[in-house]
């Protein structure tokens, strides 16, 4: 993802500044995020687009505190979360010029969240002009984390510290592969088509939650996730953390997928073969878009 920046830069974070975010988002999540959890009145949860996007007092909480600690360690970088782009969406106009930007989602899977059901987790991306170069997705409630930069292997770090390497699942052939997909969100004809395809794969789901998807992708539990709804604080992190883990993301139109794409159809799986069979089972998509 890295490979065409537009002019010479110094590596990632370094393995300090790792942490530093990691901290941070772990100070969130207990200060802001799990105290509210299956403790939230009717009016702490509120509707953006319709009663399926919501948006908690946890959400605005945890991104208001993430986005303070984020500006204080790195002055000078961009940093934008979901919950002020939606208030404010040319915030993301910027992201593509940025030497140096973050992308938060304070709570991925905010309608799991607000439904009392422990599948939710705090995604961060940092990128450069628009590229990823460290993602970061945080489970709360089991206090842990998988990470990875541009140029080093995917890791899970436990409470403790611990870190050990991931990596995606073995090629597999169409009819053995499991994966997500977001077909409630694609438009009529797009559903049609899907649902015409997926009874030749395993299985297909959906968590309501990326940074799950993308966690189970990076450690091998299924072996892809499909999307075409491209909002970057969903996918920046998870897609660059499953590459990192031997696995490939890309557009099914052919396009390298950034944290500025925000149309087509983003597929990321568990090796390059796979993401073949999938696009080319797919590949449908790619005329409708």
């Amino acid at each position: 993802m890295t490979d065409q920046l537009p002019m010479p830069i110094t590596p990632p974070l370094t393995r300090a500044q790792k942490n530093q975010v990691l901290n941070l988002v772990r100070r969130a999540a207990r200060a802001e995020i799990m105290p509210r959890f299956r403790r939230l009145d009717a009016g702490d949860i509120d509707t953006k687009r319709d009663e399926n996007d919501l948006v908690t007092q946890a959400d605005t909480a945890a991104e208001a505190m993430i986005t303070r600690g984020l500006q204080m360690a790195f002055p000078h970088a961009l940093v934008i979360g979901e919950e002020a782009v939606s208030t404010n969406p040319k915030l993301l106009d910027g992201v593509g010029e940025a030497e140096l930007s973050f992308i938060i989602d304070p709570v991925d899977g905010t309608w799991n969240f607000a439904k009392g059901m422990p599948l939710f987790g705090t995604m961060v991306a940092v990128c450069r002009f628009g590229q990823p170069v460290f993602g970061l997705i945080y489970d709360p409630v089991g206090d842990d984390a998988i990470m990875a930069d541009s140029t080093s292997p995917a890791l899970w770090q436990t409470q403790s510290g611990r870190q050990r390497a991931i990596h995606t699942s073995p090629t597999k052939p169409l009819g053995q592969l499991a994966g997500y997909a977001h077909i409630r969100l694609m438009p009529p004809a797009h559903r049609a088509l899907m649902w015409s395809k997926v009874g030749d794969i395993a299985f297909v789901g959906s968590l309501r939650c990326s940074a799950h998807e993308y966690r189970l992708l990076a450690t091998g539990a299924v072996d892809f996730v499909l999307s075409g709804h491209l909002n970057s604080w969903d996918h920046a992190a998870g897609a660059l953390i499953c590459q990192q883990a031997g696995g490939k993301t890309g557009m099914l139109d052919g396009r390298a997928y950034d944290a500025t794409v925000s149309t087509g159809y983003l597929l990321t799986a568990s090796s390059p073969e796979v993401w073949d069979t999938v696009a080319t089972h797919f590949e449908g998509l790619k005329d409708k878009a």
